[in-house]
């Protein structure tokens, strides 16, 4: 029926219930077809005293019969069959240049805000990102070459054989099934379930490194903030620190401090347990409000459409009208929500996916400067943002404080998710030991080297219609005419990032509908698959005190409860992700 409908009209045209009830068909038809298994890539975990009951350190035992299933080191997934994830050989890999796409098509020239969210949304995704998945640091070796155009100022130190070069991600070392084919695989660093490992770790090792060893509480200064990570210079001692900045830095500290009042609370109630006891169950009632912050505040303020706003609360509690609950009936996940149902796999084992983490490049996010001002006064003074990442970013943030930035962030505008917006910054970026780094052009490589199919295929796997011009896919002034160019007017040519970041927009959306496939699969995925939302999410687990907690507040209660001196900044602001009231304003 939907189908029928979609051939006349677009779902985000159709009328409120109706267009979530097509959403949901969309979704039922990914989980069908677009969840494919790759293999874990992993050895057999052993098990620990606790595992049944609380999450373990590196996401092993989620699944008590598949324990290996979503675990650090275990394979990034597929959301289609295998043969469509082989990369380009040969030259095609290189065409066209990742580093003329970077100056042509990504560069920023004037930014453009997005005006409906503030910098905090910005922060907050990457926070989540990091929560979810990294494919580790590229090492040095077998570079990919990527020749330069004339004329290009890429500086003469930074080439080989006077190409630009690109690490390639690191590889998977573990023995492959003749089943995958040619498709690449890569294993994620990170666990890949929803348990805020960005703050408690994916390994025992450094869960242990960020506990203070004390009523279950993480480690913080007498100035109440994270203490230096003695390893990595600039950087919060936390779960996962990799590509720090002062935006990383206060969600860090908010919720570390969220994880203590936790542990506070509990304490109270339950006097006998010790600091273990504690801790795991502070850490799984913070990792559940993190998960319902982003569901229903985070995504509905970036995908600003009323079906995302119902189907987002659905999806984490049910539809709230009893007449619907009663039509649905009692196994319905729309009605009732997916938290607390069974525990559900759907055709595939659980794991992220590499087409997921594609959707997720939303550098364009990034500003390249901001203004910082101070909450009690109208002052206010314009950074870069290079100034506040990697080993400068401690000092910033003690200089302007974890409350101002805080104000800062929220009245902030980050930048809009299109073309001729990426941070210029990262397009000519030093970090670590690393050569220097064109981030736009390596974005461009990952999707090819990693298997990603290009836009317009990609497209057509998550069910929509292939285009067959330019024009077809945006309405920006030049774009097409720049795409046809730089693509020898092959339209199937087109990267998926260059496709997303073109691509004309659904009402009210901040990134692309397809993009947007793979989230309406994969963001109810990460709940429905994980014992501990769904079979697991009862008060033997969490604690009646921890089932209040996650239902009774939000990332405007968190804030409130840290920072009481936002009050007026957030006065009459229903989602924390929409700009703040300025001082004076």
């Amino acid at each position: 029926m939907f189908r029928a409908i979609n051939f006349f009209a677009r779902w985000d045209h159709l009328p409120t219930l109706l267009a979530a009830a097509n959403l949901s068909v969309f979704r039922d038809r990914l989980r069908e077809h677009n969840l494919h298994h790759t293999g874990y890539g992993t050895t057999s975990p052993g098990w620990s005293t606790g595992n049944e009951r609380w999450r373990s350190a590196n996401g092993s035992f989620n699944s008590l019969d598949h324990p290996r299933m979503g675990m650090a080191g275990a394979r990034f997934g597929r959301n289609f069959p295998l043969p469509e994830c082989v990369p380009d050989s040969g030259n095609d890999l290189l065409d066209p240049s990742p580093r003329v796409i970077s100056q042509e098509l990504l560069a920023r020239h004037t930014f453009i805000p997005a005006t409906s969210i503030n910098l905090l949304a910005a922060a907050w995704i990457q926070f989540e990102t990091h929560n979810w998945f990294s494919h580790g640091l590229p090492k040095p070796g077998n570079e990919f070459k990527i020749p330069l155009p004339p004329g290009d100022d890429w500086p003469e130190e930074e080439l080989i054989d006077g190409c630009m070069k690109i690490r390639r991600t690191v590889c998977d070392g573990s023995t492959r099934e003749p089943w995958l084919g040619a498709t690449p695989t890569f294993r994620n660093l990170n666990s890949h379930w929803w348990d805020a490992g960005q703050i408690y770790g994916s390994s025992r090792e450094r869960q242990m490194q960020i506990r203070s060893g004390v009523d279950g509480k993480i480690a913080v200064g007498n100035d109440g903030m994270l203490p230096a990570d003695p390893d990595h210079q600039g950087a919060d001692l936390t779960g996962f620190n990799d590509n720090w900045w002062v935006g990383l830095g206060l969600l860090h500290n908010l919720f570390a401090r969220e994880h203590n009042v936790i542990c506070d609370g509990l304490k109270t109630r339950y006097p006998t347990w010790g600091d273990e006891e504690l801790f795991q169950r502070a850490r799984l009632i913070n990792a559940a409000l993190i998960a319902k912050i982003h569901t229903v505040e985070w995504t509905p303020g970036i995908l600003g459409h009323p079906a995302l706003d119902l189907s987002m609360h659905a999806n984490w509690s049910g539809i709230p009208n009893r007449v619907l609950r009663a039509v649905l009936g009692k196994d319905s996940e729309a009605a009732y929500g997916i938290i607390g149902s069974p525990t559900d796999q759907h055709s595939a084992p659980y794991a992220m996916t590499e087409e997921f983490t594609a959707v997720y490049r939303l550098h364009p996010l990034v500003p390249d400067k901001m203004e910082v001002r101070k909450l009690d006064t109208t002052d206010s003074k314009s950074y870069d943002l290079v100034d506040m990442q990697g080993r400068a970013s401690r000092a910033f943030m003690q200089t302007h404080g974890f409350v101002d930035l805080l104000y800062s962030f929220g009245t902030a505008h980050p930048g809009a998710i299109r073309l001729h917006n990426y941070p210029n910054f990262l397009r000519k970026f030093t970090k670590d030991d690393q050569p220097l780094l064109d981030v736009a052009a390596i974005d461009i490589m990952r999707d090819r080297e990693r298997g990603v199919p290009r836009y317009n295929r990609f497209r057509e796997l998550v069910g929509k219609k292939r285009v067959t011009t330019f024009e077809e896919i945006t309405s920006i002034p030049g774009a097409a005419r720049k795409m046809r160019a730089i693509y020898k007017g092959d339209v199937d040519r087109v990267d998926l990032m260059v496709g997303l970041l073109a691509e004309d927009l659904p009402d009210g959306f901040g990134f692309s509908d397809t993009a947007f496939r793979i989230f309406i699969l994969m963001a109810s995925r990460r709940l429905k698959s994980d014992r501990f939302f769904t079979d697991d999410y009862r008060a033997e687990v969490y604690t009646d005190f921890g089932l209040d907690w996650i239902q009774n507040n939000g990332m405007k209660s968190v804030l409130l409860r840290h920072v009481p001196q936002l009050g007026p900044a957030l006065e009459g602001v229903n989602n924390s992700f929409a700009p703040w009231n300025v001082s004076g304003g």
